[in-house]
């Protein structure tokens, strides 16, 4: 992981406004989604299943999105 230029400068001591930008540039690159993925191991079969169900709910959400589309004419 390379991790230059994930810093930020506190300028007059405001602690919350910094702490909100380095969360902001960490969400950014996907660094806390990553380290929650290493955390644990996932078995193949696990993850196999978890596509899948996102496969079925991406499906599920355009065929709802092209019911209601035509539904409004």
């Amino acid at each position: 992981m390379n991790l230059n230029g994930r810093k930020v400068i506190v300028k007059d001591g405001n602690v919350e406004k910094a702490l909100r930008k380095f969360k902001k540039k960490v969400s950014e690159t996907g660094l806390l989604i990553e380290l929650q993925k290493r955390e644990r191991y996932t078995k193949p079969s696990v993850k196999k299943k978890l596509a899948k169900s996102m496969a079925k709910k991406r499906w599920q959400k355009q065929l709802a999105q092209q019911n209601a589309f035509t539904h409004k004419k």
